[in-house]
């Protein structure tokens, strides 16, 4: 049966999204910051041959430049100033996370609230800096030392333009960054996932369109093109099953004695998602990939044959490159789960209200409990990860042909569940504004009487 919330939920149409004033002023706002993004990715950076470039790209697009260019909104591609787009300040969030669960400082100045929150927030945009600095350096480095066509790719190569490189890039990272922080404020959304969700769906329909013309010319057959249709729809509607499956466990709170009255005990549901990780071990898992390459790009071709050929056996597609990508998903799945559900301090926080698990004492029990329910959970979704992001890296590999669409991956993870999260978002809003309209309707009420 369904709560009254859910029946209540359920009620909104399109006649309360057109009441609520405030749900529109977001919504225009989170579509104006999203265009200044779009608009950014095609701004070059200066010094750039925007020819040579494309030939230097046009090679590597099944490698590290195609792969940053999927989650860059085509930015890479234009070598414009959000190239970086929003991973660096990801990485450093993902790896501020990992410290504080194993540095006790750092865990000591999260549990002191708000102000320890900001303090974490804080050193993270830091290490955004550092990391974005990294990465420009390297980005600028092998820009130097590549050429397309025969044309150098920077037309004045030397510390002037390593300088102007990285210090564009890395503002383009803290704009972003800013944007992002603006957008959560005040649009609808979580702003950072957005901007990446913005750049990965402005690219779907060119590759939709690539793939079309593969097939009328022949490039693919036709029957792999609808296969490939018919694949992605499937992908999409497992990742939403998956994405909102959960293990609801129990929870008995006791009978209390409120005044002259003893109220009856209640019982609630403690919601344990499949998939508690989301998408962030297959983010930093590519990231810690992607460093080599990096690395091979910025050194060029001097680089010695030994570390061109460990390059080479660490490409996407590769079957080293693939399997270390499988186990790095399900390893960052269990660390990650366990820093994001700390199943010692749900249990304590159990006792403290009261509350318990039928069948299991309140603390180490409950905790000891929780731990083998979300271990089996944890196994589920780390296999469900790994099949949806290697899925992609198989196809590559074993057919002849390039797939110019985002079939699976992390990008397929990301649009739906940003989708997901921005759609429930929109209707708390509603939800909320047709709960504030019936406590005006009962205050007049109440006054007239």
């Amino acid at each position: 049966m369904t709560s009254a919330a859910e029946q209540f939920a359920s009620n909104i149409n399109l006649s309360s999204f057109a009441k609520a004033k405030e749900l529109k002023k977001r919504l225009l706002f989170t579509l104006g910051a999203l265009i200044v993004f779009r608009l950014g990715t095609y701004i070059p950076i200066p010094g750039i041959n925007s020819e040579a470039f494309s030939s230097v790209f046009q090679t590597q697009t099944g490698g590290l430049l195609g792969t940053l260019n999927i989650f860059a909104g085509g930015a890479v591609e234009r070598m414009a100033i959000f190239a970086l787009n929003i991973m660096p300040y990801i990485s450093a969030s993902i790896i501020m996370q990992l410290m504080t669960a194993v540095i006790p400082s750092l865990e000591a100045i999260k549990k002191e609230g708000e102000q320890g929150r900001r303090q974490i927030n804080q050193y993270t945009r830091y290490l955004t800096v550092f990391l974005a600095t990294m990465q420009g350096y390297f980005i600028a480095v092998s820009l130097q030392t590549n050429s397309g066509a025969g044309i150098p790719v920077v037309s004045d190569p030397g510390p002037f333009f390593l300088l102007t490189t990285v210090v564009t890039l890395v503002g383009g990272v803290m704009f972003l960054l800013w944007l992002g922080e603006q957008v959560t404020a005040r649009g609808v959304g979580n702003g950072v996932s957005l901007i990446i969700f913005a750049g990965i769906v402005a690219e779907l329909p060119r590759a939709a369109a690539g793939l079309l013309d593969q097939g009328r010319a022949g490039g693919i057959p036709g029957g792999v093109v609808v296969a490939i249709i018919l694949l992605t729809l499937g992908l999409v509607a497992f990742v939403v099953f998956m994405e909102r499956s959960q293990r609801r466990i129990i929870v008995q709170y006791p009978r209390r004695q409120v005044g002259q009255r003893m109220t009856q005990g209640e019982k609630s549901h403690l919601p344990l998602k499949l998939n508690s990780a989301g998408v962030i071990p297959p983010i930093f898992a590519s990231s810690l990939l992607l460093l080599p390459a990096t690395a091979l790009g910025a050194i060029g071709d001097g680089a010695p044959d030994w570390l061109q050929s460990f390059g080479i056996m660490f490409a996407p597609g590769r079957p080293l490159y693939i399997a270390i990508y499988a186990l790095g998903i399900i390893a960052f799945t269990f660390v990650y789960t366990s820093v994001v559900f700390n199943v010692e301090d749900v249990a304590d926080n159990l006792k403290k209200h009261g509350g318990f698990i039928q069948g299991y004492r309140p603390g180490p029990r409950t905790s000891d409990y929780l731990d083998h329910v979300l271990s089996r959970l944890t196994v589920i979704g780390a296999l469900y990860l790994t099949f949806v992001c290697i899925l992609p890296e198989i196809l590559k590999s074993g057919m002849g042909f390039s797939i110019p669409v985002y079939i699976g991956g992390t990008s397929l993870l990301i649009v739906v569940s940003v989708t997901l999260d921005t759609v429930g978002q929109i209707q708390g809003h509603l939800l909320a504004q047709q709960y504030e309209s019936l406590i005006k309707k009962s205050k007049l009420r109440g006054g007239r009487r």
